[in-house]
């Protein structure tokens, strides 16, 4: 929030103050202040207007953006208020490591859920039937505990307006599985706007209906409600409300089929902000969402319906129907949740983790140790300093049968794939014979006369798999989700593939096969299922903006149906055509003849 000269004079101490003591001015709007978001201008002030608010207007809830600040604050309320509770002065470092940094990151926290709740009680006063709706929330880099903010909150808006940068299509989606993780069945809104607001916020142009389109129905697909936002409430160009009003009209007549009550994916991407915050720290978005990014890149191409689970959510209510959970570099694991996971492989679940995945407390302390190494079955050893250039793998056959493992389906013809950047050095526990995968170090390089292999084959195996009862653990020691990310080598993608599909060791509830790249989602309403394939095929799919729509080839669409159940009809939402289709044994069969942006397949059930 932002204060002008006025009210500066008559209320310094509401001012945000940097670590050097100085006020600090808002970057955007001359003349404007930062106001400091855990002192009185909020606690007392905004509790007041949210009050007088309440009083006046019959309003079903208050909504407010920007609250939670602008980075540590100094001022003088803060540095009394954090003293008071930690016994010391607020942190002048970033470093998670750092005593200080991390209480001020609990109190941080602690404050703005205090103040979520004093809004929320003050508006509930006058108000019973209304309540306070903060923008928050978010994946592994979000900054308030998504699992409290899922507890708290009755329902969230996903402000992610549009796509800048390097974005793939998906985000929005990936935005719903995030937000889903930690509310479950509560309606979640996605914000979006026909403009192209990033980098430079133009708020009120007008981007392509088609980069709009995408943008919007990959995050139906993922149990977003579409939330149109105009600032200012002021339309300065037409053009923008045509595809507004078409995904509202579809949205509206189709809305029974998009009432869900359970995603049917039988897979789940955790996500840890513990993880981001503590090991991360202000090199999260590489040590640890871009794993993320990579391993869902890779679950995208697959076409593996899939959910995501937030870290404090390991208990079996919250991942108990999944068959595999997978961990991307989730470094960053208490004793507890270790031991949450391991209840989850003793009653049959799967797991598939990479690189430094539970070699860290909670708290971002290294262990001596795997926390999970007895279910890795591989005892950490060292870590080689990275980034590392020019390593390889080596493609090996099963000695006992001369044959390819089921890693390396669809690379038989393969003898050298590309070798991690980040790697650890592992001592396996068990013995294994067969390793799939086998380290070539790291092959100089420069000069080009010195480039010649000086190792050919090491043995030392690159990927651990093991099988324990009905369980399955596969374990990469190695940035293979983050390097697919950075480099997009279509091989680590097939080893990704692989590896999820032997793991899961079943069927997939849902397959969905033809040309083109697509995000797939499945869902059971209560007489029904839905089958969402999102067309990404696109030379735009990953950075902005699409400018047209490409029709697919024909899709085979492949459902398992709930038992005791059976298809009364078949239709697709977009196309408003019934589709012919057959059982095979518990499975409908059909063929969606072509997708342009995105199709939803409805099965009404008896």
């Amino acid at each position: 929030m932002q204060l002008t000269p006025d009210v500066y004079a008559a209320h310094p101490e509401w001012i945000a103050v940097d670590a050097q003591g100085k006020k600090r001015p808002h970057p955007d709007y001359p003349n404007m202040w930062l106001t400091c978001p855990l002192g009185g201008y909020n606690f007392e002030f905004m509790t007041e207007v949210t009050r007088e608010i309440a009083t006046l207007y019959r309003i079903g809830g208050v909504f407010s953006n920007r609250w939670t600040g602008s980075g540590t604050c100094y001022c003088e309320t803060c540095q009394r208020n954090f003293r008071d509770a930690y016994h010391s002065d607020l942190p002048r470092t970033r470093d998670p490591q750092d005593p200080a940094r991390r209480d001020y990151m609990s109190w941080q926290q602690q404050r703005l859920f205090e103040l979520w709740r004093l809004w929320d009680h003050t508006i509930q006063q006058v108000r019973p039937e209304a309540r306070y709706i903060a923008n928050s929330g978010g994946g592994a880099l979000s900054g308030l505990d998504m699992k409290t903010v899922g507890e708290m909150a009755p329902t969230l808006f996903a402000d992610r307006q549009c796509r800048s940068g390097v974005m793939p299509s998906w985000q929005n989606g990936k935005n719903g599985k995030e937000y889903r993780a930690a509310l479950g069945q509560k309606a979640i809104g996605g914000i979006f706007n026909v403009g192209i607001v990033a980098p430079y916020r133009w708020l009120n142009s007008v981007k392509s209906p088609a980069e709009t389109r995408l943008w919007v129905l990959d995050g139906v697909a993922n149990g977003l409600r579409p939330w149109f936002n105009m600032v200012s409430g002021t339309v300065h160009d037409q053009r923008g409300l045509k595809v507004i009003e078409d995904l509202y009209q579809w949205h509206h007549k189709w809305e029974r089929y998009l009432r869900n009550e359970q995603p049917i994916a039988r897979v789940a991407m955790v996500y840890s902000q513990q993880t981001a915050q503590f090991y991360g720290g202000e090199r999260a978005a590489r040590k640890v969402e871009d794993h993320t990014l990579g391993m869902y890149q890779a679950l995208i191409e697959a076409r593996i319906p899939f959910e995501m689970v937030h870290d404090r959510l390991l208990d079996a209510d919250h991942i108990g129907r999944y068959k595999l959970l997978i961990l991307p570099n989730i470094a960053a694991l208490s004793d507890a949740q270790c031991n949450q996971l391991r209840d989850y492989v003793r009653l049959g679940g799967s797991l598939l983790a990479t690189h430094e995945t539970s070699l860290y407390d909670e708290w971002g302390k290294k262990r001596t140790d795997f926390g999970l190494s007895d279910l890795f079955g591989a005892s950490f050893v060292s870590s080689q300093a990275g980034p590392i250039q020019n390593a390889y793998l080596r493609v090996e056959k099963d000695p006992r049968t001369g044959e390819h493992g089921p890693l390396l389906k669809g690379l038989e013809d393969a003898q050298i794939l590309i070798g991690g950047t980040w790697q650890l050095e592992v001592k396996p526990s068990f013995a294994y014979s067969n390793p799939p995968l086998t380290r070539i170090p790291a092959v100089r390089n420069l000069p080009m006369e010195k480039t010649f292999w000086t190792v050919e084959k090491t043995g030392i195996p690159e990927v651990l798999m093991k099988q324990t009862g009905q369980s399955r653990i596969v374990y990469f020691p190695w940035d293979i989700d983050r390097l697919y990310w950075e480099v997009m080598a279509h091989e680590h993608s097939i080893l990704l593939r692989n590896a999820v599909e032997w793991a899961a060791n079943e069927p997939s509830p849902v397959k969905v096969e033809g040309l083109g790249m697509f995000d797939i989602t499945a869902w059971r309403q209560k007489d029904s299922m839905t089958v969402h394939l999102v067309n990404l095929t696109n030379p735009m799919a990953m950075r902005p903006n699409v400018s047209q729509l490409i029709p697919s080839h024909p899709q085979t669409v492949e459902v398992q149906l709930p038992a005791g159940k059976r298809a009364s009809k078949v239709q697709t939402l977009m196309h408003e055509a019934v589709v012919p289709h057959r059982m095979a044994g518990d499975r409908l069969k059909m063929t969606v003849p072509s997708v342009l942006d995105y199709e939803v397949v409805a099965i009404d059930l008896i």
